[in-house]
């Protein structure tokens, strides 16, 4: 095995650029390769077939294709460890009954070239197709553009290129499927995180752990690391994990964790003592396609420091095996520092947030710039008019138009709709500048409003220019539009306070939050059960994933810790883990819990938060509020497995949520419905919420303490908004004394002229 030894001081050096593009080199020329034969349907990677929808790749909604000739795309990639022999594209799509038959088709492109070309026969016009177009596999790359062109006409003599008829439409439903083969990839950790994770690949991640023997809670805090760090790499793909104790899977990648300063038997392998914290990637012994990431060290110490060197410093590493010598304390974080949430203590640029490339657009009716805005979830906007964005544009201005604009909206919400002026329009000064660039720079201030806005929301910036009909014959399309959005558009969050109520279930789903307040966890302790199993494992890991998946940063501080030593993470916000009565928490805190289950009893509360009709919530957090109304308890039945948040009983101000479940296979249910799906109708929310399957229940929503600060104006204003009586209290304090002293006032004055 070759070893190499690193030290680690700045945890930010560059890749090895020649081990990466000799990688990518290996995997294009593989993408080419061709068989004979197309194996069965898997979902698995590496296996030898998959399948993905257009919504999957990224299109939220159907592709509407326009005029005589529209393009739409979407990409898709392959995984550097498999070879394309074969691709699919089960298209779904309508079409306009004016079209001329003999005039028209679709075209199905793959990096630009056609791999197939669909008439539209007038007799299926209107009617939703099915067509299996086969795609030649030399015509996939490693990264790849699938894009549908649409060519339409209507009339043999002169048409209008905008005419109304001229349309077809892509169900999103349309699925591609990819037949593959398996790719050895090199012993080399210089690819990290492949082929554990490629980011090619749109499907969710589920990545085995393994243990050498039942962990400890420093392995534990150091596989927590691991999850996060892949939960943050898989971002909207989502990650889940499993874990076993000494058993290497038959096939696929694994991550194993050993501690020991002897050599150890890890399901049927070998491994040599370690000699420090030490990361290897070796083949899997059962699967010659398959890769384990082995991560160990003399004690559970070492085997801690090796995993923050990886989730930290990977770019830094290479070879199949190294030892870190050294590994300098890293900067300590600050609160709500994480990468994928915007910036508070200044303004943030657009091009931050967005490849400026992206900022470009061209055509009459390009479709909109999207601008991905990731809030942190405890903003306090009460009464606020909105976050100042500041945004620079440019454009190409006609000749003559009437209706060009340019429109800014949020959340699908219109903002502001600004017209682009013509040259007709423009004075002099601007039309000679013009003659040199012949884009036009302007400047807009509007405000995004913030109130009980989604935490992962969209910013739409889209260019409408206006289209001139030129008179019989006489209409042609000449693409000479542009538009573009300058990167150094700000938007500052800068003048908000952090104050939140709670417990808030709904941050917790979407956010992580308060945990992930620190991007590192540092502030967090997960509270397992003693001699926890697999379920509560799995779902330990998999909620760390979706931490790491909100901050984009790995949980490298977090702590694990049980019931008889939980007061040592009194000043920390704790996630509670239990399945069945192995929580003897749930017995020290049922005066605070909403919900039970204990001695074959379940009991509840509940409020008329069931019966809200829509889920709609009000920056006021009192309006918010479902408190519990009725208790019950019940025996007999399945045992329920339910989420609930409430103070802490160690430390006012901090926070807990218990992820509990009458039996182990619950805690899966639970861990699916916080990553959610189409599959889900109703959302995680309030403070206590039961889950059956794909069914979410919200029981209370009991809003109790508060965390985060306000100035104090701000603060006693809030105050006063939410106790009236309060108001009046200090209105007559007020008088009483704008009164005593105007009386003694008076009184000194008339006792001077008295003595005068």
């Amino acid at each position: 095995m070759n070893s190499k030894s690193f030290a680690f001081g700045n945890l930010r050096a560059p890749r090895r650029a020649l081990t990466r593009l000799a990688c990518a080199v290996l995997a294009l020329v593989g993408s080419a390769a061709t068989l004979a034969e197309t194996a069965p349907a898997s979902s698995e990677p590496g296996s030898n077939s998959y399948s993905v929808t257009l919504k999957q790749l990224g299109r939220a909604y159907p592709m509407s294709l326009r005029g005589v000739e529209s393009t739409d795309s979407v990409n898709f990639d392959v995984r550097a460890d498999s070879i394309v022999t074969g691709a699919r594209l089960n298209l779904q799509y309508t079409y306009s009954p004016a079209l001329l038959a003999e005039l028209s088709q679709i075209n199905v492109m793959v990096n630009d070239e056609v791999a197939a070309s669909l008439p539209l026969p007038k007799e299926h016009a209107g009617e939703l197709q099915k067509q299996t177009v086969e795609i030649p596999p030399h015509l996939i790359t490693e990264f790849n553009r699938l894009s549908l062109q649409f060519v339409g006409h209507y009339t043999m003599s002169c048409e209008d290129p905008q005419h109304s008829s001229l349309w077809a439409k892509i169900s999103n439903s349309s699925e591609l499927s990819i037949q593959v083969t398996p790719l050895a990839l090199p012993n080399d950790l210089s690819i990290m995180p492949l082929p554990f994770f490629d980011r090619r690949d749109a499907r969710a991640l589920n990545l085995p752990f393994v243990f050498a023997s039942a962990p400890d809670n420093a392995t534990l805090e150091a596989a927590g690391a691991l999850s996060s760090w892949f939960g943050a790499q898989a971002s909207y793909r989502s990650a889940t994990f499993s874990t076993s104790v000494n058993q290497i899977p038959a096939s696929g990648n694994a991550v194993v964790l050993v501690s020991g300063p002897e050599a150890l038997q890890v399901g049927g392998l070998s491994l040599p003592a370690a000699k420090g914290p030490t990361l290897t990637v070796m083949a899997n012994p059962n699967d010659p396609n398959g890769k384990l990431l082995v991560v160990s060290g003399r004690d559970a110490v070492e085997l801690k420091r090796a995993t923050t060197a990886l989730v930290l410093g990977s770019q830094a590493l290479s070879g199949s095996s190294v030892v870190i010598d050294r590994l300098d304390a890293v900067q300590p974080r600050k609160p709500y520092d994480a990468p994928n949430w915007l910036p508070t203590d200044r303004p943030v640029k657009l091009g931050e947030l967005l490849p400026a490339k992206q900022f470009n657009v061209a055509g009459y009716n390009p479709g909109d710039i999207t601008v991905p805005l990731n809030f942190p979830p405890d903003l306090f906007t009460w009464r606020d008019d909105g976050a100042p964005l500041t945004l620079k544009y440019r454009y190409t201005p006609q000749e003559k138009s009437t209706n060009s604009s340019f429109i800014i909206s949020f959340n699908d919400g219109l903002i502001q709709s600004q017209n682009l002026l013509s040259q007709d329009k423009l004075d002099s000064g601007i039309l000679s500048a013009l003659k040199t660039n012949d884009t036009l720079g302007r400047e807009t201030k509007v405000r995004l409003p913030l109130n009980s806005v989604a935490l992962q929301s969209r910013l739409q910036l889209r260019y409408m220019f206006d289209y001139i009909k030129q008179g019989e014959c006489g209409d042609i399309i000449i693409d000479n539009m542009r538009g573009s959005i300058d990167p150094e558009s700000t938007l500052d969050l800068s003048g908000y306070d952090h104050f939140m109520a709670m417990p808030n279930l709904g941050v917790f789903k979407d956010a992580g939050f308060p945990f992930t307040r620190m991007a590192d966890l540092s502030q967090t302790a997960v509270v397992l059960p003693d001699n926890a199993g697999a379920a509560e494992l799995d779902a330990y890991l998999t909620v760390l994933g979706r931490f790491g998946q909100s901050t984009g940063y790995p949980a490298t501080a977090v702590q694990v810790t049980q019931a008889d030593q939980v007061a040592s993470a009194a000043d920390k916000d704790l996630l509670v883990l239990a399945s069945g009565s192995n929580q003897p928490l749930l017995t020290q805190w049922a005066d605070r819990l909403p919900a039970t289950d204990a001695g074959g009893q379940q009991s509840f509360q509940l409020s008329d938060l069931p019966m809200r009709v829509r889920d709609w919530f009000s920056p006021d957090p009192a309006a918010n509020q479902r408190k519990a109304r009725l208790a019950m308890a019940f025996s007999g039945g399945q045992r329920s497995t339910y989420l609930t948040g409430f103070e802490s009983p160690l430390k006012s101000g901090r926070s807990v949520v218990v992820i509990a479940s009458g039996q182990p296979q619950g805690l899966a249910e639970a861990t699916r419905a916080l990553i959610g799906g189409e599959d889900y109708t109703q959302s995680i929310q309030g403070s206590l919420v039961v889950v059956r399957g794909k069914t979410i229940e919200p029981l209370v929503a009991d809003e109790q303490y508060y965390i985060g600060h306000l100035g104090p104006v701000k603060y006693l204003q809030w105050l006063m908004s939410r106790h009236p009586l309060l108001v009046l209290l200090l209105t007559g304090v007020s008088v009483l004394l704008l009164s005593g002293v105007a009386y003694l006032s008076l009184r000194s004055r008339a006792n001077k002229r008295l003595r005068g």
